[in-house]
């Protein structure tokens, strides 16, 4: 099961590793250029018509490659997160289970020592880790754990 996003990713990849070889070559063009001359007035067409494009092109093609990695992650993790919700409503249907009961109920919460969300303990992100440990309210309050989409923690508040 493979995303559009995913898709669209490689041609950008691809255009990221043009724009970067296409900039070392006038790079490249304009240093011989200006190596070969002596009197700066005659260095500046080739400052001008290679390397300064050619670096340009360089710039422009870490940011694609940036932006195309970042666009292959995310259609990754959008897939997986798929995956698992497929395999979640598969196994409530089989229980016996609606569809849109949450998937943990319980009300303690646990955290994973560097991760950025909070869950239920009987959420499927964090059963069986061994390095959950309880919430730290601190860190709920400033914002830096959200809460999980999974279990949906936030309704324990309410």
């Amino acid at each position: 099961m493979r995303t559009a996003r995913l898709r669209t990713a490689h041609p950008v990849l691809w255009a990221g590793w043009a724009a970067l070889a296409v900039g070392a070559v006038l790079c490249v063009i304009g240093w011989y250029g200006v190596s070969g001359e002596r009197f700066a007035e005659r260095q500046l067409p080739y400052l001008a018509s290679c390397t300064v494009p050619g670096a340009a092109l360089i710039i422009a093609g870490s940011v694609l490659l940036t932006h195309g990695r970042g666009a292959l992650a995310d259609a990754r993790v959008e897939e997986l997160y798929g995956l698992l919700v497929d395999a979640e409503s598969a196994n409530a249907a089989e229980s016996g289970q609606s569809a849109g009961a949450p998937l943990a109920v319980s009300g303690d919460l646990l955290m994973v020592p560097g991760g950025t969300l909070w869950h239920r303990a009987d959420c499927p992100l964090v059963t069986g880790k061994a390095e959950a440990v309880p919430v730290d309210a601190k860190l709920v309050r400033s914002g830096a754990l959200g809460p999980c989409p999974i279990c949906e923690p936030a309704e324990a508040d309410d």
